[in-house]
């Protein structure tokens, strides 16, 4: 009997094979053009052979499709790799279509159904859960979601290939039009198969490594294309689902949700971030938002042509043209006096082209804010009273949100650079000779005593060495870009690698030489900065509520946080943690941190907004948005929320306007509802919590344990790694402008958390996303003596359904089948067998108790749709898989050290076909 679900499901499902289909019948004629049919001949076999190994798993089509690559030779070789790429291409975007249908058949039917995750759905689950307005209406004035868009390297797609996706896409949604006659449809395919073309005639990969103003760039391609319109538009959905559902109040939503950057601010390890690039930054920021503002003032002035002989208009209006229509020359007044918002228009943008050039122009976004509040209120005078002008209000939330600024750009630099100028600077005022070498102690107390002294203690800049002239200059800079740009144009200060409350002072210490703080004679304390220390390792997640507790402490430091209304950012890195300490254990010790930190902080009446320092990948905390907000204790949503987004997710989730719109309102629908129900989730978890928190300390105790012994204890891992995976292949990919490493070494301490994602996600292992999670579950049922603790648990603990959810993911991902291919590569035949098999036993261990505390039958049979997916793509994984190992092994043959281009080309081409056929990197 099949459920009226499943009949769904599979109607739907038939609508994307049909799409895939398509597409993949255009490649094929691409490659028919492009190599003959011998190409399309030979990329027919290997992909039938790879699908016949899936099925039966025979020893025999296993030698028959090693024969098949083997014997493959150039140019062959590359088209076959490029023909598997470019068709994991053509179905992510058949994907993509298909979210994007299966939401409009939602709105089709929104009077009898509503889409789970929806803005309306959370509402409605609000309103029957006898969630009073007034209860909303103060959760909005403190609930806060900013997603900070960041240039980690991780997108291994160039701009003009996403810019591709983007045309075929729109096309591809085009043909679901039913009213489409026959001949718009056939121009539509014949377009369709025009980009594929173009597709397989550009270049995939990057001739060199991007700028960071690259990185700028195509960070604010993203705000261009659809978060400019779809931040406004989603808080009127907002909006418009509580007037709907309680019309009894009058609402008006405050802006909840909002953008932020890291690029062109992250010093970290990047040598390129010089205070000159930040301010570039800035400056490219501002060009668009004023550009955007531009284009809709246009637009309105084309619309607004009310003639005072027709309407009443207000006096403010008519007072303030009267007072700055001597701005314009003459000739650049609007000629028709009595279409008066066409006059004021037309002096606002005039006032916009000189932001930034003359002080003629808005000097602040609040200045535009006004206009345009003046423009509304007086249409207000001859329109309907429930009717408001929707593209004026959209404009007036765009400036409300995005300001001059257009994203808050987050500054951060590694708590290293700042102890070694403070060292120098102390140094050369003779306050400590070595100021290093003091104890913690002591060196709180001196950055005390100078932090309560009005005087400065730099004299001449010129006079300490170039690195720290440089950290001095981009405190410097942070004080003329709060003049320049406003103070919103940079709020927070993070400091990597945070381990003491001194990392801190000595932040505090640069921003008052900067006049960014500031002591006067009267005590009066300026602050403008915001100073959030990043906890990161293991260790320093253990210590974060001594060290935060210690500063909470320090009068000066609470008369700073006062200044930042009492509210504290504290950033979580979830990768360095994940690769010091494997995934299970990484998760709990950042859930634990933030619970004893939100404890300790309540306290001292300190609210505290954390920042989810996430990657893309499993095993960089990734995962769909909404399910990581859910993720988090319940207790520390109320005052805001902040999590990074970068590398493939921006262009999975922020390149297409529906999708995005989709993302978002989920994301927001997540944290609205989790933060209205914390009362009652706090009383729920009062009975159970302690129990399963002491549950996950053993299992964690026990993960660790097994992760560091096979990761720090094996003296041949780190071996079997860099020869097993396409690491060493993985620096020539030229995906950002940050090194590898962070010192440039090959320590596995120095080797940055993306390219160990990275490489252990081409060679199908996974392993930082599931690793050592088994013995850690397994050993809790061997000391309890029953897996009903952990099956409750995961039905009624949001974080460990996460987390399971999370792992089953992840080993589904995974593929052992494939990954054996990648043990050929390493030399030492024994150390291959002996790390593989402890690999493939955990591996093991590991999905028997993930199904054990489910009671799944298979991995991933709780979302049938993504277990598909998976499932589909495997067989067109598997030869670029074997065509790796086999580039790879070739390319590492050679002891001459002479760098062979074009195998490492070929190389790359699989390394982005894997990328695109498992849609992750790192």
């Amino acid at each position: 009997m099949v459920t009226v679900e499943a009949a769904e499901r599979q109607n739907s499902s038939t609508a994307l094979r049909r799409d895939v289909k398509f597409l993949g019948q255009l490649l094929g004629k691409v490659l028919v053009h492009q190599g003959g049919e011998e190409l399309l001949s030979k990329v027919e076999k290997i992909r039938e052979v790879a699908k016949s190994l899936r099925e039966n798993k025979d020893e025999v089509i296993y030698k028959e499709i090693k024969n098949e690559i083997v014997t493959l030779e150039q140019p062959m070789r590359e088209q076959v790799i490029r023909a598997f790429a470019v068709y994991f291409h053509l179905v992510n975007i058949a994907e993509q279509n298909h979210r994007i249908r299966r939401r409009r058949e939602y709105q089709q039917q929104e009077d009898s159904i509503m889409q789970p995750g929806s803005l309306e759905s959370a509402v409605v689950s609000l309103k029957n859960n006898g969630v009073a307005p007034d209860v909303i209406a103060n959760l909005l004035q403190t609930l806060s979601l900013e997603l900070i868009i960041t240039a980690h390297p991780t997108e291994a797609t160039r701009r003009s290939v996403l810019d591709i996706h983007k045309r075929m896409a729109e096309l591809l949604k085009n043909l679901d039009n039913p009213t489409l006659t026959k001949r718009e449809r056939t121009e539509i395919e014949e377009r369709l198969f025009s980009e594929v073309l173009i597709l397989w005639q550009t270049n995939e990969l990057r001739d060199r490594k991007p700028t960071v103003m690259d990185e700028v760039s195509n960070g604010l391609y993203y705000f261009d294309e659809t978060l400019f319109e779809v931040l406004p538009q989603l808080h009127q959905e907002l909006e418009n689902s509580l007037q709907e559902n309680y019309p009894e109040e009058n609402w008006k939503v405050p802006n909840i949700l909002r953008f932020g950057s890291w690029i062109g601010g992250d010093r970290d390890g990047n040598p390129n971030v010089t205070p000159k690039v930040t301010w570039q930054t800035l400056v490219k920021q501002r060009k668009l938002a004023i550009r955007k503002y531009k284009e809709s003032l246009t637009q309105l002035r084309q619309r607004l042509s009310q003639s005072t002989k027709r309407v009443a208009v207000s006096d403010n209006l008519l007072d303030s043209i009267n007072q700055e229509i001597s701005l314009l020359p003459e000739k650049k007044r609007w000629r028709i006096k009595h279409e008066v918002y066409r006059c004021k228009l037309t002096i606002m943008l005039h006032k916009l082209n000189l932001v930034g050039e003359s002080e003629a122009g808005y000097q602040r976004s609040e200045e535009l804010l006004h206009d345009l509040f003046l423009i509304k209120d007086s249409l207000q005078k001859h329109q309907p009273q429930d009717y408001q002008l929707k593209s004026l209000c959209k404009l007036i939330r765009q400036v409300e949100l995005f300001g001059f600024h257009l994203a808050t750009l987050d500054i951060r630099n590694h708590s290293g650079e700042h102890e070694a100028a403070i060292k120098e600077i102390f140094h050369a005022v003779s306050l400590a000779e070595d100021y290093s070498a003091l104890t913690e102690e002591k060196k709180v107390e001196l950055l005390g005593k100078v932090l309560q002294d009005p005087r400065p203690v730099i004299s001449f800049v010129e006079n300490y060495s170039k690195e720290t002239q440089q950290v001095i200059e981009v405190f410097n800079m942070i004080h003329r870009a709060h003049k320049e740009f406003g103070e919103r144009s940079i709020e927070v200060y993070l400091i990597s690698m945070t381990q003491s409350a001194s990392d801190l002072l000595e932040v505090m210490v640069l921003a008052k030489e900067a006049g960014i703080y500031r002591l006067h004679a009267d005590g009066r304390i300026e602050s403008k900065l915001n100073i959030a220390p990043l906890l990161e390792t293991i260790d320093d997640l253990t210590a974060g509520p001594k060290i935060m507790e210690q500063l909470f402490q320090l009068d000066f430091y609470r008369e700073h946080l006062r200044k930042q209304q009492d509210l504290q950012e504290i950033m979580l890195g979830y990768s360095d943690g994940s690769k010091d300490g494997g995934t299970l254990t990484a998760n709990w010790k950042l859930y634990k941190a933030q619970q004893e930190i939100h404890d300790m902080a309540r306290k001292y009446q300190v609210r505290l907004k954390f920042f989810h320092g996430r990657g893309g990948s499993l095993g960089r905390g990734g995962g769909p948005l909404n399910r990581s907000i859910l993720s988090q204790p319940v207790e520390t949503l109320g005052d805001g929320v902040k999590i990074t987004e970068q590398g493939e997710v921006l262009s999975s989730r922020y390149s297409l306007y529906d999708i995005a719109y989709r993302s978002l309102e989920q994301a927001v629908s997540a944290l609205l509802t989790a933060a209205a129900n914390v009362s009652q989730e706090a009383e729920q978890c009062d009975i159970r919590t302690h129990e399963w928190e002491e549950t996950m300390d053993e299992i964690s105790t026990a993960s660790l344990r097994k992760y560091q012994e096979l990761v720090f204890k094996d003296p041949d891992f780190l071996t079997y790694f860099k020869q097993a995976t396409p690491l060493p292949e993985l620096g020539a990919l030229n995906i950002g402008s940050r090194p590898m490493s962070r010192k440039g070494s090959d320590r596995f301490e120095d080797l940055r958390a993306i390219p160990w994602v990275f490489a252990w996600t081409q060679s199908r292992q996974l392993l930082p996303a599931w690793y050592a999670a088994g013995t850690g579950l397994q050993h809790l049922v061997e000391k309890s003596g029953d897996i009903q603790l952990l099956q409750q648990m995961y039905k009624e603990w949001p974080f460990f359904r996460s987390t399971v959810d999370n792992l089953q993911m992840a080993l589904t991902k995974a593929d052992l089948m494939a990954a054996k291919e990648y043990t050929e590569m390493v030399q030492d035949p024994v150390i291959s067998e002996r790390i593989f098999t402890a690999i493939k036993k955990e591996y093991n261990l590991t999905k028997e108790m993930i199904l054990q505390i489910t009671g799944q039958k298979e991995l991933m049979d709780h979302l049938p749709t993504i277990k598909e997916s998976i499932k589909l793509r495997n067989p067109y994984v598997d030869p670029l898989t074997f065509l790796q190992v086999k580039v790879i092994s070739k390319l590492r043959e050679d002891e001459a050290g002479t760098l062979n281009e074009e195998l490492l080309k070929e190389a790359l081409l699989t390394i982005n076909g894997i990328a695109a056929g498992l849609r992750n990197t790192g």
